[in-house]
């Protein structure tokens, strides 16, 4: 049957996901096409429930966690030594909020949520992505896909769901996503007695191969009546300047009230050595500084990205229910939140040792602070690489426990680079977007909740990176059941 079907079917599927603008920039002039599942996974009303309750407490407790300055150096201040981009960052923090300063931008939550369903433990929080969190436009695209394929071909689609009765989600990310950031923006102009429409940045990386999803929203945007841009941060370097009530003015362009970046969460981002600096980064840092300075809503902000990171995580996932109340949140929200936490674990001398007499590696995820794919350790690998590292480095390494979905019940195909391979046991990573504006939720379109959409990918089980570029996963939607 799937010899029979990759003629016809996965050939449509193909050219429908390139209608869709489901695709990387090779390169100038050559686009490839994204991976994604032939159907979509399927997942229970009150599962996808939980993830739309818990995920606006998520995106809250990042903005609360955000306005604690001491709390971010506190919890950070041990990369001060092991992690050097950490430091860039501690340092943009010191001098952007130290000594009491309140910030002048307005910051704008546009955070994704990443969640595991545990086959035993149910939802469990994989991590927030506050800066750069991406693909809200593909989300879409694959879902609009999956629906072309029920009608179009019932009958192959139905052969890969495990239960025909269901509904396939709707999941306005773009239209959500795009409202989300004009409300900001429009918000800033009144502010400065702007008329004009307003104008948006997108700090994007050099040579970016995502543009068609990032371009989606900048259409979307663009029908919104906004003025959007792009450029990398060594091309801000010299168009930036300052007006009047501490506006951000971009060369040739205008007022920008809205920024957006896409870029700044690698180290390598800020890298720029052709510039005279003291050091190659300088110049870069300093840019993200100056439009932080500014009053712009702006995504994400240095506090936002501290208040996501790794070390962050471990430490709200100790002794939980206590700091989430002395965060502010209400018994309720503190057990909600405690009960999709992943327990997490700090590296120390003694954890080669437990791992391997007490525990088991198998069991364990080895991550450094690193943000996108390609930073986590499993199995022999977390024992090697424990085994390699200094003291001085214990401190950007974490333990988390491993997460073990029960999979697919139905094999389904994941089509990629034009070709078509049946799998079984997919397991999903499920994106929940939610937005704050300063501490209010910016809600969606659906009133039920304050989720602006999802990014769904899946992956075979033995697999251990889901990410699209950097990994085997592949674009999924959601089949409620």
């Amino acid at each position: 049957m799937l010899k029979e079907m990759a003629g016809k079917v996965v050939e449509d599927a193909i050219a429908k996901a390139n209608q869709l603008d489901l695709c990387f920039q090779a390169d100038s002039e050559q686009r490839t096409q994204v991976p994604f599942t032939f159907t979509p996974s399927e997942i229970p009303a009150s599962t996808l429930s939980q993830l739309d309750t818990i995920s606006p407490l998520l995106g809250r407790l990042t903005q609360t966690v955000a306005s604690r300055s001491d709390l971010i150096q506190a919890v950070h201040q041990s990369l001060q030594d092991s992690d050097p981009f950490f430091s860039e960052l501690l340092a943009m923090h010191r001098q952007l909020y130290g000594a009491g300063n309140d910030p002048i931008c307005v910051p704008l939550l546009l955070q994704r949520s990443d969640f595991m369903v545990d086959a035993e433990f149910g939802p469990k929080l994989v991590e927030c992505n506050s800066i750069a969190a991406g693909m809200a436009p593909f989300g879409e695209q694959v879902g609009k896909l999956h629906d072309y394929l029920k009608g179009r071909w019932p009958a192959e689609f139905n052969q890969f769901l495990s239960q025909e009765t269901g509904t396939l989600i709707t999941n306005p990310a773009t239209e959500n996503l795009a409202n989300t950031i004009a409300t900001a923006a429009r918000a800033v102009a009144k502010e400065l007695d702007d008329t004009s429409d307003p104008g948006f940045l997108m700090i994007v990386q050099e040579h970016e191969d995502n543009v068609f999803d990032q371009r989606l929203l900048e259409h979307q945007l663009t029908t919104l009546g906004l003025k959007t841009y792009r450029r990398t941060f060594r091309q801000l370097n010299q168009q930036l300047s300052s007006g009047p009530n501490h506006r951000l003015t971009l060369n040739g362009c205008g007022t920008i009230h809205a920024v957006y970046l896409r870029a700044g969460y690698r180290y390598q981002d800020y890298i720029a050595a052709d510039l005279d600096e003291r050091r190659c980064c300088d110049a870069l840092c300093k840019t993200r500084v100056f439009i932080e300075g500014h009053r712009v809503a702006l995504n994400a902000t240095v506090a936002q990205q501290l208040a996501t990171s790794k070390k962050m995580q471990l430490y709200l996932t100790q002794d939980s229910l206590t700091r989430f109340s002395d965060l502010g949140f209400t018994p309720s929200e503190s057990m909600a939140l405690a009960d999709i936490m992943t327990p997490m674990q700090t590296v120390e001398a003694t954890s080669l040792e437990w791992l391997q007499d007490t525990a088991s590696s198998s069991d364990w995820v080895l991550k450094n602070q690193g943000e996108g794919g390609g930073h986590c350790l499993f199995d022999e690998a977390i024992v090697d690489h424990l085994k390699q590292l200094k003291p001085a480095q214990y401190n950007a390494w974490t333990l988390m426990q491993r997460l073990r979905p029960a999979g697919r019940a139905q094999p389904t195909l994941i089509i990629r680079a034009g070709k078509a391979q049946q799998f079984d046991n997919l397991v999903s990573e499920i994106g929940v977007f939610t937005a704050h504006l300063g501490q209010t939720a910016l809600p969606g379109v659906d009133r039920r909740s304050d989720r602006l959409g999802y990014l769904v990918r899946s992956k075979p089980p033995s697999a251990t990176e889901s990410g699209i570029h950097s990994g085997f996963g592949a674009l999924d939607s959601l089949y409620v059941v």
